[in-house]
Order: structure tokens, then C-alpha cells, then sequence
């Protein structure tokens, strides 16, 4: 079975909302982790956050943006939240934001 990725509906507007090099970045990450699955793609593209919480990692020529992301049942990877990221680390408020979004999706617990 293949890998899907699919992002909810708040951070799709929010990706709109990136530079066209940064979203079209995006789609890349995305098709490698179709294609190879989350296990088998690492850095550059792809970091752990915070327990199950991920991150797809873009650049472009006007910075810096992540899409955060969790793997639910059924191979489904789903992007939570997207941000242009402006310190060096992630910062807590988008995290925060990717755990709410995650409960709210209801039918798994976060922190399991």
C-alpha cells in the first residue's frame, strides 16, 4: 500500500500562502515521501519535531518555511500546520498550533 500525503484545509491555505519556489518545493517533499515512504527519506527534507510530529523543511529565495506533519493509520501522512519560520528554532506557538489541529482530526491520541 502507498503513502498519501494529505493536508488539512487550514494549512493548505496557509501553504497558498508561500512563494511559488517554496510551494513548489513542498510538492517535492511530498512526492519523495509518496514515493519512498516516510522511513526511507531523512535530511534535508525531513526532520522529527516532537514525538510524532514531523517536519517537511523548504527553502526559497525569500527564506525559510516548514510544514509540520504526523502519520495516521491507513499510511496517510497528514500536514497539520505550514509557517515561513524566522528563528532558528521551531518555534512553540506552531507546534502548539499542530497539536490542536491534530485533536481536533480526533481519532487519535497525539501523545500515544
Amino acid at each position: 500500500m502507498a503513502w498519501t500525503v494529505e493536508v488539512v484545509a487550514e494549512a493548505e491555505a496557509e501553504l497558498r500562502t508561500l512563494p511559488a519556489d517554496m510551494q513548489a518545493r513542498f510538492l517535492r517533499v511530498a512526492r519523495l515521501l509518496v514515493e519512498f515512504g516516510p522511513q526511507r527519506v531523512g535530511m534535508p527534507h525531513v526532520r522529527p519535531i516532537d514525538g510524532k510530529l514531523w517536519e517537511m523543511r523548504m527553502r526559497g529565495r525569500d527564506g525559510i518555511a516548514r510544514a509540520l506533519y504526523v502519520a495516521r493509520t491507513g499510511q496517510r501522512l497528514v500536514v497539520l500546520h505550514v509557517f515561513v519560520k524566522k528563528t532558528e528554532s521551531t518555534p512553540r506557538a506552531a507546534i502548539a498550533t499542530a497539536w490542536e489541529r491534530w485533536r481536533r482530526l480526533g481519532d487519535e491520541d497525539p501523545n500515544a
